[in-house]
């Protein structure tokens, strides 16, 4: 869909050519913002991608420190240490909390993990053989689970920032190659209009003007033809007493 060469249905009038600048500067600072707000999401959407690969790079690394270090306590205790922990445990100290973050107007959701206080239930696992190795396994598989949530939230704000993204890009497009050059070609249309109005609108006032002048110049032929002949009828008239050749007499 372009508008490069569609423009809206309006009526060529001062009044709609001033509504139309009012939109076309409305649509110039819109997209201004949507491209600057565009800009500050791209470039958070790309530190978190960078985040993501160090997340992913080490979650491989402490999963792997993880799995080695479990197989430690299964040699070490050499029994089910799972139904131990489940018996051990009686309430989850590590917990996750959620809380929001505000980028170009953006609410993107953020996951942090902390540690409850009180008894540690799971300090006397392992008591009889393989304590050390069992506490080392614990805090292995802690800072795993930090490092997943983490990813979690990173993962989280990667999708909704991508779906933003895109929204924001299809409105940039939209304003810089649907309505501003449809209203430009609007404003170009009714400026074209008002132009042509205003030849006519000379063209008639001249024509008003010529004739006006024609009539003046005929008016005036006319009253000096009205008045030459009143002159030669003056003339042509003669006293019927003979008073005219007469002089006066002076008694």
């Amino acid at each position: 869909m372009s508008g490069s060469g569609a423009r809206e249905t309006v009526f060529p009038t001062r009044q709609s050519l001033g509504l139309m600048k009012s939109k076309l500067k409305g649509a110039q600072q819109g997209h201004d913002l949507l491209k600057r707000k565009s800009e500050a999401l791209t470039k958070r959407f790309r530190e978190i991608t960078r985040r993501i690969d160090e997340a992913k790079r080490k979650m491989g690394r402490v999963m792997q420190i993880a799995a080695f270090s479990l197989a430690e306590v299964t040699y070490a205790v050499g029994g089910d240490i799972g139904y131990q922990i489940q018996e051990s445990a009686k309430s989850a100290r590590f917990r996750v909390r959620t809380k929001q973050e505000n980028v170009s107007g953006v609410l993107l959701p953020a996951f942090e993990s902390y540690t409850t206080e009180g008894n540690n239930d799971f300090q006397l696992t392992g008591l009889g053989k393989g304590g050390q190795q069992v506490q080392r396994c614990r805090e292995t598989y802690a800072r795993a689970v930090e490092t997943l949530v983490e990813l979690a939230s990173l993962q989280t704000a990667f999708v909704i920032l991508d779906e933003v993204i895109k929204v924001v890009n299809r409105r940039v497009n939209a304003i810089e190659h649907v309505i501003i050059p449809r209203t430009e070609n609007t404003i170009k249309y009714i400026n074209s209009e008002l132009d042509e109005l205003d030849r006519e609108e000379f063209y008639r006032l001249k024509k008003v003007s010529g004739k006006k002048g024609r009539d003046a110049a005929a008016a005036e032929k006319e009253r000096e033809a009205n008045s030459k002949k009143i002159a030669e009828s003056e003339e042509g008239t003669t006293d019927l007493l003979g008073d005219q050749e007469n002089e006066d007499v002076i008694f």
